[in-house]
């Protein structure tokens, strides 16, 4: 099997249309062309970790954080990043990363991140826009479940968890078939009018060009009309952070140390807990924050969703990375908990390994031992 097969099944799962603009996932190094030994899993690609690629014989290091994010101005093995590439291609060892087109995925690392402390009715805390539309068309009523069968098929019609959405609607056009023309219907150069279904459909624009190819061949007419829209709603299944419920109320010090244990977290750095920052002339609630139910994450570096976290009505916000006034903003309404950059993304690798173990079978996939994260705790 050749590595082009892995990857073209991780871009299929992993969509590199949803990684962020300064992103740099997919194939950073190697030939898609080599024949694959095995897969080694792993958060960082660290010179411990392509050690480890060599000694089990893996030519394929799936990792979360891109090795190369951004320019290499220079090959030398002076540089840390540069001295791994060439170890790399010495080795014959190539390198695909999936990083922020993983954290948008509901299933992704913040969807395992969730599941590891046990949140339910999850959902995205920020879901993307701008990324769904609407296409309209027109169609001979005798016509209309075929092309609408089509449209499913071709990926478009999903709205949250259901599928095969459309709206329909009947009425009649009207055309006048020039001299060329090969009307499916009426008469050349004779005005004619055709009972036609409204079909209205809602698909993501990644699969805009697929979808159009495929109501062009499967439209009967020799000119079908259409429309595109853009629509302002948000796609729910995908965005930044992670929002869900406990099933029962903890006290915060429980809740702290499930996490801990969950987690394996040597320490946790977090705001106050009690409300003590409001004016003199505001009442202070010494229960507030006092218990722990409605819990915002989001793997890796997440201050940029406080505002979020607290809007959605959190009780505490996990992340990592949070910087001193950060803090200050929890403002007595929100739990902020820096839990690690690296510990909140730690399971990213076991996504990696059972993604592609359920998929291929024959060749070895391996869930790195030797990657730890660039920060120890004294």
């Amino acid at each position: 099997m050749k590595i082009r097969e892995v990857v073209d099944f991780l871009n299929s799962r992993f969509l590199p249309i949803y990684q962020e603009s300064y992103d740099n996932a997919g194939l950073l190094v190697g030939d898609l062309q080599h024949e694959i030994s095995g897969v080694l899993a792993t958060t960082d690609v660290t010179d411990e970790v392509i050690d480890e690629a060599i000694t089990l014989g893996d030519n394929l290091i799936v990792c979360h954080h891109p090795l190369i994010f951004g320019g290499l101005k220079r090959l030398t093995p002076e540089a840390a990043t540069s001295r791994m590439v060439i170890r790399l291609i010495e080795n014959g060892i190539s390198v695909y990363a999936a990083h922020t087109n993983l954290d948008n995925l509901s299933d992704g690392v913040n969807g395992i991140l969730a599941r590891k402390l046990g949140l339910t009715d999850c959902r995205i805390l920020r879901p993307v826009e701008n990324v769904l539309r609407k296409l309209v068309t027109y169609v001979p009523t005798a016509d209309a479940d075929r092309v609408r069968e089509a449209l499913f098929a071709a990926g478009a019609g999903g709205i949250g968890d259901y599928d095969c959405c459309s709206y329909n609607s009947d009425g009649f056009g009207t055309f006048r078939a020039g001299d060329d023309c090969h009307p499916y219907c009426g008469k050349i150069g004779e005005l004619h009018r055709e009972p036609e279904t409204r079909i209205e459909v809602i698909y993501e624009k990644r699969i805009e060009r697929k979808l159009i190819q495929r109501l062009m061949t499967v439209h009967p007419y020799e000119e079908p009309a259409y429309d595109c829209i853009p629509l302002a709603n948000a796609l729910s299944s995908v965005g930044a952070g992670m929002i869900g419920r406990l099933p029962s109320p903890m006290p915060v010090d429980d809740f702290f140390a499930m996490v801990k244990g969950s987690l394996n977290l040597p320490v946790i750095r977090t705001s106050n807990y009690l409300n003590t920052s409001k004016s003199k002339h505001q009442q202070i609630d010494e229960s507030t924050h006092s218990q722990i139910q409605t819990v915002a994450l989001c793997g890796g570096s997440g201050a940029f969703l406080i505002g979020d976290a607290k809007g959605c009505g959190a009780d505490i916000y996990l992340t990592g990375d949070l910087k001193y006034h950060d803090f200050q903003s929890a403002d007595g309404n929100i739990i902020l908990a820096d839990i690690g950059h690296f510990e909140s993304e730690q399971f990213a690798k076991e996504i990696f390994y059972d993604t592609i173990s359920k998929k291929f079978s024959n060749f070895a996939c391996h869930i790195s031992r030797k990657d730890k994260g660039f920060i120890s705790y004294i």
